[in-house]
């Protein structure tokens, strides 16, 4: 599908949904076509880090208001299209590799929730987010979910009953990107950073991630349990191994990536 590319540059690929004359609307079509991409990467074991960008004015501007409101749009309709798209936001916490957003101009409703559902995201200083649902009879209830496990309950909450915009440094101070820098330094600044960790172990980052959104849901105590298992089992891995031995060797580690 043409609105969903992939691009592969050694052990980085890009994501970019490049339909701007609908600011990248995740109309179901879409939807379907971006995981069958991430299926596409989660296969492909010389990739570490993947980055997600639109082309065009926006980010994302979240579903496709005029196939909601087509004549065929029935509940059956409506509730495909949101659970195709709440199983594309979990396959990008399933994915093995780290998923960076690259976000620029608006990113409202899905698109929000895409940025949330992201591992880490990176956004240009124009930037912006909304849950403006509520401005025409919607809530975003499907948004909500990442987004109150990333910026917290309050701040949530404040979004989805306002629907108002949120500036690139209000989501950056609450949590939701993790940098902000000047528009015509994003590419190279998200770039840098899926260099820096595409640079360490395939096995530890795909480990580490899986271990991070399996234990951030329990309580404290049962967090640890988990955890303590892990760290481990990590450390008789063969990176790990090497990681140990090339710190006191004081050397750099060559990963055999398991």
């Amino acid at each position: 599908m043409k609105e969903v590319r992939l691009e592969r540059m050694g052990p980085i690929a890009h994501l970019v949904l490049d339909h701007p004359q609908t600011r990248n609307a995740l109309s179901l079509s879409v939807i379907e076509a971006i995981m069958t991409r991430l299926d596409e990467v989660g296969r492909d074991p010389a990739v570490r880090v993947l980055i997600l960008r639109g082309e065009g004015p926006a980010f994302c501007a979240g579903h496709n208001l005029k196939e909601m409101i087509a004549p065929e749009a029935d509940l059956h309709a409506h509730r495909r299209l949101f659970s195709t798209c709440s199983r594309m936001m979990l396959q990008l916490h399933r994915l093995p590799q780290i998923v960076i957003a690259q976000v620029h101009g608006i990113a409202t409703a899905a698109g929000c929730q895409l940025v949330a559902a992201c591992d880490l995201a990176v956004a240009e200083s124009g930037a912006r987010f909304a849950t403006p649902g509520v401005k025409i009879g919607l809530f975003c209830t499907t948004p909500m979910v990442p987004l109150v496990r990333v910026i917290g309950r309050r701040r949530a909450m404040e979004m989805l009953v306002t629907g108002r915009f949120v500036s690139a440094q209000e989501a950056l101070d609450w949590g939701l990107v993790n940098r902000v820098v000047p528009l015509e330094r994003l590419s190279e600044e998200t770039m840098e950073l899926a260099e820096s960790i595409a640079s360490f172990s395939r096995f530890t980052l795909s480990f580490g991630k899986e271990a991070f959104y399996s234990q951030v849901d329990l309580d404290e105590g049962s967090a640890y349990d988990f955890a303590k298992e892990a760290i481990a089992f990590n450390c008789l891995a063969d990176d790990a191994q090497e990681g140990m031995r090339a710190f006191v060797e004081k050397r750099a580690p060559i990963w055999k990536h398991r």
